[in-house]
């Protein structure tokens, strides 16, 4: 596992400052183009994002469900593109930062950004599929808005479940209902009408492409996700914007195995 705090390459060494800023702007216009708005020295990465200032628009939403003092603390950012969570948690003093992705663009961007900053966090090309090769649990486990990307969700959802030691939390497009309520724990099979429910669980999935990005797969109602987070064993501590979640795992075990484990040996 790579950290910034290693040598880089000379692409990603932080530029000089003493041409206004000039050569900070070209080496990120060569790094292409930007998903993360970061602002590195006065200078930003993505000015004109469709969604605005993204993610620190995002951030300002959940910022105040996150302890401001995070000494000690160790941090899995899933998904973390060009590094704007992971930046943000070390700054508060998270003990150690990984952030992982599967995209060499976003993590050429992250290790400049950092650089740039003077922030030490590693980052590693790895899956949310493949999170169990990195070795031990974290305290918080940031999984922002990847979920809709994938073409395996729940899945995905399961496994990164043992990486959290403390918190999950989790941000995903939702569309449908914003309404959730509490199911049943049975139908009979003659009960079709709960499924003509607007607000009752369900993921549209996208055959070809939404927003002109052919990896949107699955979108979730609102019901949807807290039914998914609570069936991975995690109980849904705040909601503090309308698409993030703050959880802890409570029952992710069953019988001393975790809930993926035992689907994939077929005990679930």
């Amino acid at each position: 596992m790579s950290s910034v705090s290693d040598s880089l390459d000379e692409q990603l060494s932080p530029p000089s400052f003493s041409d206004g800023g000039r050569e900070l702007r070209e080496r990120i216009r060569e790094l292409g183009e930007w998903f993360h708005n970061l602002n590195l020295h006065g200078v930003p990465t993505a000015p004109h994002h469709f969604l605005g200032d993204f993610p620190n628009i995002k951030w300002r939403q959940i910022a105040h469900a996150i302890p401001e003092n995070l000494s000690g603390a160790t941090v899995l950012d899933v998904g973390c593109n060009a590094g704007f969570y992971s930046i943000e948690l070390k700054k508060r003093g998270a003990r150690r930062v990984v952030g992982i992705d599967v995209d060499d663009r976003y993590l050429k961007q992250a290790r400049f950004a950092a650089a740039v900053l003077g922030v030490d966090i590693e980052l590693e090309k790895c899956s949310v599929y493949q999170v169990d090769r990195i070795a031990g649990g974290f305290d918080y486990v940031f999984f922002m808005g990847v979920f809709y990307h994938l073409r395996y969700p729940l899945f995905a959802l399961d496994r990164l479940i043992k990486k959290v030691g403390g918190k999950l939390v989790f941000q995903t497009m939702v569309r449908g209902s914003q309404e959730a309520d509490r199911w049943e724990d049975d139908y009979p099979f003659s009960n079709t009408e709960i499924f003509e429910q607007r607000n009752f669980p369900a993921m549209y999935f996208i055959e070809k492409s939404y927003s002109n990005d052919p990896t949107n797969w699955w979108i979730p109602n609102r019901s949807a996700v807290e039914a998914m987070l609570r069936s991975s064993g995690l109980e849904i501590e705040a909601h503090p914007e309308p698409e993030t979640w703050i959880c802890r795992p409570v029952a992710a075990l069953r019988d001393g195995q975790y809930i993926l484990d035992r689907e994939l040996e077929g005990s679930l």
